[in-house]
């Protein structure tokens, strides 16, 4: 068996809200099955996204982090917050991060890494 290709899928509340979101992040539409299912996609990595409703979403991401590596934590910081996203900045041995969540709490970072 030879694995072609890979996605995380995130069960969110309302798809074309997170659509928009990943879509402002810098995320690309891949595909998309009307209100059922829309895979996104960005260097590396696909997201595809499945509407669900609160009682299958406990309001957290599950322990599911993405990160998104970036050289300017600058412009994604401005880009944050001109989406009105909460951020928290850390930084470590291994750089520096600026955590938030999307839409349904997952939660997501960009990193500028020291090595």
């Amino acid at each position: 068996m030879t694995i072609k290709e890979a996605n995380i899928t995130l069960n969110v509340k309302d798809l074309d809200k997170s659509v928009l979101f990943y879509e402002s992040l810098g995320f690309k539409i891949k595909s998309r099955w009307s209100n059922y299912y829309a895979q996104l996609t960005a260097p590396g990595i696909v997201v595809g996204l499945h509407p669900t409703d609160d009682k299958n979403i406990p309001g957290n991401s599950g322990g599911v982090s993405i990160g998104f590596s970036t050289d300017n934590l600058d412009e994604a910081r401005t880009l944050l917050n001109q989406m009105s996203v909460s951020i928290t900045e850390r930084q470590e041995e291994g750089g520096q991060f600026l955590h938030f969540n999307d839409p349904d709490g997952t939660a997501l970072y960009f990193i500028k890494t020291s090595w």
